[in-house]
C-alpha cells in the first residue's frame, strides 16, 4: 500500500477482525478492553506503534461469563511516517501475540462500515446439560461452559413448541433486563431462527454410560435486547421443567413488562456463546 506523503502518517483502512474467547479467562466482550485479568485490545494495539490511540468498535457487547466463538470489531490504525502499512496477516499475528482472545481473521472494509450497525444478524447458542442431579456431576471439562438445570431431564418437545412463539417480530419487554439504556432502546426485535437440537460434549463418548445429554438452543436475530437470550432460555427451561406451559411464553410476550418475568428464571451466562456475526460481503 502506498503512503499518502513521505511526511504524513500512514492511515490503514478500517479493518474488521473476528475473534474468540472463553469468559473463564476474560470477563466478556463488554469489558474486554479494560479488564486487568486479560490483556486488552487497547494495550495490544499500542504495540503496533500508532500515531493516535486506536479506537475499537465491537459488534456485540456480551456480559461477564458469556463466551464468543466468533465476535467482531473494527479498528482504524494510523502508522508513523516511514512505517509501512500492516497487512491483514501481520495485524492478526501482531495482536494475537499480546492477546488472550484469539484473532481469527481480519479484512479491509469500507469507511462507511461499522462492526455493530452493519451486522445483518447475530447468532447465539446456549448449551444445556441434562441428566445431572447435582452440579458436582457436570464433567470437569464442561464446567462454566454449559448449564445443568436442576431436576435432571427436560421435556424437550414442550420446549420446542414454546420456542415457536418467540419467532417473528415482537415486543420483548418481558424478556429484557432493565439497565440505564432501557429508556432509549426499542424492545421490538425480530427472531429469525430458534432451534433446539441435541449436541455433544467434550470427550462425551468416554462417559456415555452416565446418560448425560447435551442440547443446544440456537437464536438468530439482527440484534437482541439486554439479556434477552438468557431470559428466553430460562423461560424455555421452565417449560421443560413443567413450571410453565408453552402458552405461558405467548402470554409473557403479550404482557410487555420486564417485572412479569418469572423470578430467578434467567439462565446463567456460562452456557451462552456468541456463535457468529453475519455481514453483507459487499461491505467487507
Amino acid at each position: 500500500m502506498s503512503f499518502k506523503t513521505s511526511l504524513r502518517a500512514v492511515s490503514i483502512p478500517l479493518r474488521l477482525g473476528f475473534f474468540q474467547f472463553l469468559a473463564v479467562n476474560c470477563t466478556g466482550a463488554s469489558q474486554l478492553f479494560m479488564n486487568p485479568s486479560c490483556v486488552g485490545f487497547q494495550k495490544a494495539a499500542q504495540n503496533l506503534k500508532p500515531v493516535v490511540p486506536i479506537k475499537f468498535c465491537i459488534s456485540s457487547r456480551t456480559d461477564a461469563g458469556v463466551h464468543a466463538l466468533c465476535n467482531s470489531a473494527h479498528l482504524d490504525i494510523q502508522r508513523a511516517p516511514g512505517k509501512p502499512a500492516l497487512s491483514e496477516k501481520q495485524l492478526i499475528y501482531s495482536l494475537n501475540y499480546h492477546l488472550k482472545p484469539d484473532i481469527l481473521n481480519a479484512y479491509r472494509v469500507t469507511n462507511s462500515f461499522h462492526a455493530r450497525f452493519s451486522a445483518l444478524s447475530r447468532t447465539y447458542i446456549y448449551r444445556l446439560l441434562m441428566g445431572c442431579t447435582h452440579y458436582s456431576e457436570i464433567p470437569v471439562f464442561e464446567k462454566d461452559l454449559c448449564w445443568a438445570p436442576a431436576g435432571g431431564y427436560l421435556n424437550v418437545p414442550a420446549m420446542q413448541d414454546a420456542a415457536q412463539f418467540l419467532l417473528g417480530t415482537h415486543d420483548f419487554s418481558t424478556f429484557r433486563s432493565l439497565n440505564s439504556e432501557t429508556p432509549f432502546q426499542s424492545p421490538v426485535r425480530t427472531i429469525l431462527q430458534v432451534d433446539i437440537r441435541p449436541s455433544s460434549g467434550f470427550l462425551s463418548h468416554h462417559y456415555e454410560h452416565r446418560g448425560l445429554e447435551f442440547w443446544e438452543l440456537k437464536f438468530r436475530s439482527r440484534s437482541f435486547v439486554y439479556r434477552q437470550v438468557r431470559r428466553m432460555v430460562g423461560a424455555l427451561v421452565a417449560v421443560g421443567q413443567g413450571k410453565l406451559t408453552p402458552l405461558h411464553i405467548k402470554k409473557l410476550l403479550e404482557i410487555k413488562d420486564a417485572r412479569a418475568f418469572p423470578p430467578n428464571a434467567m439462565a446463567p451466562p456460562s452456557g451462552l456463546f456468541l456463535k457468529s456475526v453475519e455481514y453483507d460481503e459487499a461491505g467487507t
